[in-house]
């Protein structure tokens, strides 16, 4: 892919992100969207021969090394801001690493190859592969930790929700700007015993609650898609990387959402400042943790409200991919069969 001849980019790096040198001239090529469609395609085929035997090592393993494989493929200088983790941590698709075949514009890269490696070991719903490719210094770079999140839909006002509210007062608010009765109102949550309280204090406010054990990137979609998923509002603890990526796909398809790191600790403090990031209580917005152009791509693994799963039948394999871009506002659905070559079925 040949650099674009497009003028630079008047995109600002944001403050607490790592920066990357920017050549005059570099800007995401638009057929960079249609190739990371593979990328998460190839992740996914190969998550999925693992999926319900129990292994989520293997599952995540098999999906980080079809991943690397198809980014070193593209005509990029990729650099990985979000991945599998801290260098000392994850030996392929750490922070920092470089990726591409360094021929093309240089663009940040967040990932998660399987997201939901618990969901895929037991063939449970929204297992996805899932990346994001933006222009460099504009994605957050958020170490391994918790992050607190809210996310709901767009066209409410702005100040419908704020994450430093009650979570009741939250909910009634929300209910208020959607013209229903609290009653009407369902939040999604992570199902784990720090939600507790939480979860005490949304039923107590008089709404219902759609627990998941894993998958919170597309929990947080869900939330921007009430109409079709019947979720309203995203609350809880998530990963931080992971809601990264979540606020990159929603710079993309619209919605609201804030996040804050949950940095309890002198380690977590530590790994935070080393990326970067100044003030351990800053609440980050969609665009302070995505700016400038975004791509975004997901393809199931696992069946699930937001994408099917993978799909083998005889010589062919069948995907679902959600990709979009956020300068020109198009999601694309893409539907493939892809003919089980030797090669394919190796990689």
């Amino acid at each position: 892919m040949p650099k674009s001849n497009a003028a630079k980019s008047s995109v600002a790096p944001i403050k607490g992100v790592r920066r990357s040198p920017v050549t005059p001239g570099e800007m995401i090529d638009r057929s960079l969207t249609i190739e990371i469609v593979r990328v998460t395609e190839r992740a996914a085929v190969a998550a999925a021969r693992h999926r319900g035997r129990g292994d989520e090592r293997a599952a995540d393993q098999a999906a980080v090394d079809a991943m690397r494989r198809e980014l070193n493929r593209l005509a990029i200088h990729g650099t990985v801001v979000i991945g599998e983790g801290e260098r000392d941590h994850a030996p392929m698709l750490f922070i920092g690493e470089e990726v591409g075949d360094q021929s093309g514009p240089r663009v940040d890269i967040a990932l998660d190859p399987l997201e939901g490696v618990t969901l895929c070991a037991k063939a449970q719903a929204n297992a996805i592969a899932v990346i994001a490719v933006a222009e460099p210094g504009t994605l957050l770079q958020a170490p391994d930790v918790y992050m607190n999140k809210i996310a709901i839909g767009p066209d409410y006002p702005a100040d419908t929700v704020h994450l430093d509210n009650e979570p009741g007062l939250n909910i009634r608010r929300l209910a208020n700007a959607k013209g229903v009765p609290v009653s009407d109102i369902t939040a999604c949550i992570l199902d784990r015993p720090r939600h507790a309280r939480l979860i005490d204090a949304v039923r107590d406010a008089g709404a219902a609650i759609r627990l998941i054990t894993d998958g919170d990137i597309s929990g947080v979609i869900d939330a921007t898609r009430p109409d079709e998923t019947g979720v309203d509002i995203y609350l809880g603890l998530g990963g931080a990387p992971e809601g990264v990526l979540a606020a990159a796909a929603l710079k993309c398809m619209g919605g609201f959402m804030q996040g804050r790191l949950v940095l309890d600790d002198a380690d977590s403090r530590r790994r935070a400042a080393e990326l970067g990031i100044k003030d351990p209580d800053r609440i980050y917005g969609i665009g302070e943790m995505a700016r400038g152009d975004v791509l975004f791509s997901a393809t199931g693994v696992t069946d699930g409200g937001l994408l099917s799963g993978v799909r083998f039948s005889g010589s062919s394999v069948f995907t679902e991919t959600l990709v979009m871009r956020s300068s020109t506002r198009t999601t694309r659905r893409i539907s493939a069969e892809h003919r089980m070559t030797e090669k394919f079925h190796l990689e």
